[in-house]
């Protein structure tokens, strides 16, 4: 996250006096050519024509055909919102001066080579040690940050976290295509993704001395280069006092975003009411979570997912449902609900971004029908 994501103690004492949690959001998008579909290696080109104004909340990414914007924390979601479009049409535009595209998709959907890695000595580093895990022209995530009082909380709000995460990974799920065709995958990221070592379900926990031990541990075998490449699908912010969502593709409409996010921070804010009350999170057994993160990249929202708790398949809206009824007390408190409702309606009615990929994709098979689509939806340009 960038320096713009620093809670200010303004805000920070807001939210200790309403008891409400902050939200913060990270978003990866790939640079793609003016009129085809591959990816480009432009981000100098576009970080020369990005605004001064929100210079601060973009970053480069591994490779060279992505970027990456992070918004400051926010009480409200319309602030969130209001944020999170200011940067996604500030980076769209100045990707535009530089004479390329951006899309939010998960991975690139066009053949095109391989980019190379952002010149930084951190990724020069990475690419040393770990090779050519990466081979593609970019995969891009969504992450949310939710405050947390404290790093013990923290620990068991991640253990709480562990069997709703495959159900948020398939309602982000927006990467299905692959070199022109269908991967079978709704988020095909995912699968690419997995190739590196630390990525995978949070392991259950018993405190934050052993969530330190372990990332000591980690970096000692050389899994690990720092607790920044700790790639767990939720974890403590290296930086700030914030749990970390981060297993989703990034989302095609900013819509999509906010509700993600405050599902999240629903999720979060109710677990940490339980951990408050002395209550212990369900262990569920590791091979079940990834069995059922397996099925969201799968299947995304539009089919089946795995019941962790039960160990049963069951239909992956009917988890979505539990999972909003969980959220839902903390969504009300948080100002919320009547966002969140009007948008997991829209969610049910048009599909996951994979859904609505494959829909473009189907009507003329044409992949660049798809990038057309998302460059606009990107933008917001487009109905769902």
């Amino acid at each position: 996250m960038s320096d713009a994501t620093t809670i200010s103690d303004e805000l920070a004492d807001r939210a200790e006096s309403q008891d409400l949690l902050t939200l913060g959001v990270e978003e990866e998008y790939l640079l793609v050519h003016a009129t085809e579909p591959h990816a480009v290696e432009a981000v100098e080109d576009v970080f020369d024509q990005i605004p001064d104004a929100i210079r601060e909340s973009v970053q480069h990414e591994f490779q060279r055909s992505q970027i990456e914007v992070a918004s400051p924390p926010q009480l409200a979601l319309p602030a969130l919102h209001e944020a999170m479009r200011g940067l996604r049409g500030g980076v769209a535009e100045a990707a535009e001066r530089a004479g390329v595209r951006l899309i939010a998709i998960g991975s690139a959907p066009a053949p095109g080579e391989p980019a190379r890695t952002t010149d930084k000595p951190r990724y020069d580093r990475m690419r040393e040690r770990f090779g050519n895990l990466s081979p593609g022209q970019g995969m891009n995530g969504m992450h949310v940050h939710v405050s947390v009082p404290d790093p013990e909380t923290g620990v068991q709000v991640l253990n709480f976290l562990r069997p709703w995460l495959p159900v948020l990974q398939a309602a982000t799920a927006n990467s299905p295509l692959s070199d022109g065709q269908d991967t079978g995958y709704a988020s095909w990221r995912s699968m690419m993704w997995e190739r590196w070592p630390t990525v995978g379900p949070t392991p259950y926990l018993h405190s934050h001395q052993q969530y330190l031990e372990l990332v000591e541990a980690l970096e000692a075998t050389g899994a690990m280069l720092d607790e920044g490449m700790l790639y767990w699908y939720a974890r403590l912010s290296a930086s700030y006092p914030t749990v970390e969502i981060r297993m989703g593709d990034v989302c095609p409409t900013l819509d999509d975003a906010m509700l993600l996010a405050a599902l999240t921070r629903g999720l979060v804010s109710s677990f940490v009411r339980k951990v408050g009350d002395g209550l212990r999170a369900p262990d569920v057994p590791q091979p079940l979570l990834a069995a059922a993160h397996w099925r969201a990249a799968h299947d995304g929202l539009e089919g089946d997912n795995i019941d962790p708790v039960t160990q049963r398949v069951r239909p992956a809206w009917a988890l979505m449902d539990e999972l909003y009824e969980l959220a839902k007390p903390e969504l009300d408190r948080h100002g919320d609900l009547d966002t969140v409702d009007e948008l997991v309606a829209r969610l049910r009615e048009h599909g996951t971004g994979a859904a609505r990929q494959r829909a473009v994709f189907a009507a003329r098979g044409s992949v660049d029908d798809v990038v057309n689509w998302l460059a606009a939806t990107t933008r917001g340009r487009t109905s769902p």
